[in-house]
């Protein structure tokens, strides 16, 4: 690594940890940070994992009364999730490094959707779902989703919230603090088993948190002054730019 590469990382780190806290959907510019530094597309995902890991966690202590009340559907939604999060994390070290360099445009593109459409999304989820709060099909789609949030994760946060809404948790601060303990559950999982399979880039990690975890605690002071809905914009923009070009570089620059 450079000095502009470890310059690049700590701020991408700073601005992914305050926007994560603010807005989340960081991983839309952090993970092409970390392949500007020249990470392989693996393992610049797994790695992002870790770089990002403070500001996923740090919400977990502002939230302990909620979590508190949220009771026993912690350890049955943490296990199926961490389930969910494992498949994904072993579909991605066993990927060919060529496949997901392909779905990479897919996977950026789906991120961004998932970020503007997801509060409808979660409405429309919590609405059909109507009184089959705690049915095995809620189960599935987290296990369906966590093996999403194990293999690139970005986005998903909305549909955390959504899962932790239909089983009966209305309070939005407690189904967010759910939210942010199955999303810091899926992710210390899949650093797991991207470090045991050497995915993980340790020193690219590491200076990223340096970035993360200031930005995460700045981020967690300036929540409530920021206008979230400009935020939004702004990621679901630079996510669509990014998505294009990925897809130019990727089916056009370098052909079938």
């Amino acid at each position: 690594m450079t000095f502009p590469d470890v310059i690049l990382l700590i701020f991408v780190g700073l601005i992914g940890g305050v926007w994560n806290a603010i807005a989340g959907g960081a991983t839309l510019f952090t993970f092409p940070a970390l392949m500007a530094a020249g990470l392989p597309p693996v393992v610049a995902n797994a790695t992002n994992f870790l770089g990002l890991l403070p500001s996923n966690a740090a919400a977990l202590a502002a939230y302990k009364d909620e979590l508190r009340k949220a009771g026993s559907d912690l350890f049955i939604l943490s296990l199926v999730s961490g389930a969910g999060a494992a498949t994904g994390s072993l579909l991605l070290l066993v990927s060919d490094p060529q496949t997901f360099l392909a779905l990479v445009p897919f996977l950026l593109a789906a991120a961004t959707a998932l970020f503007a459409f997801g509060e409808q999304m979660r409405r429309a989820f919590v609405r059909l779902s109507g009184p089959s709060r705690t049915s095995t099909a809620v189960y599935a789609v987290l296990f369906l989703v966590s093996i999403y949030g194990g293999y690139f994760g970005a986005g998903l946060g909305i549909i955390l919230l959504a899962i932790a809404q239909v089983i009966g948790h209305t309070d939005f601060h407690e189904a967010n603090s759910i939210k942010n303990l199955l999303a810091t559950n899926f992710t210390i999982i899949s650093i797991a088993i991207f470090g045991a399979g050497g995915l993980i880039d340790w020193p690219a990690a590491l200076v990223m948190m340096i970035g993360s975890s200031a930005g995460g605690y700045l981020g967690g002071r300036w929540a409530k002054k920021v206008n979230q809905n400009h935020l939004r914009i702004l990621v679901v923009a630079f996510g669509t730019l990014l998505s294009v070009v990925y897809f130019w570089r990727t089916f056009v620059v370098a052909g079938p």
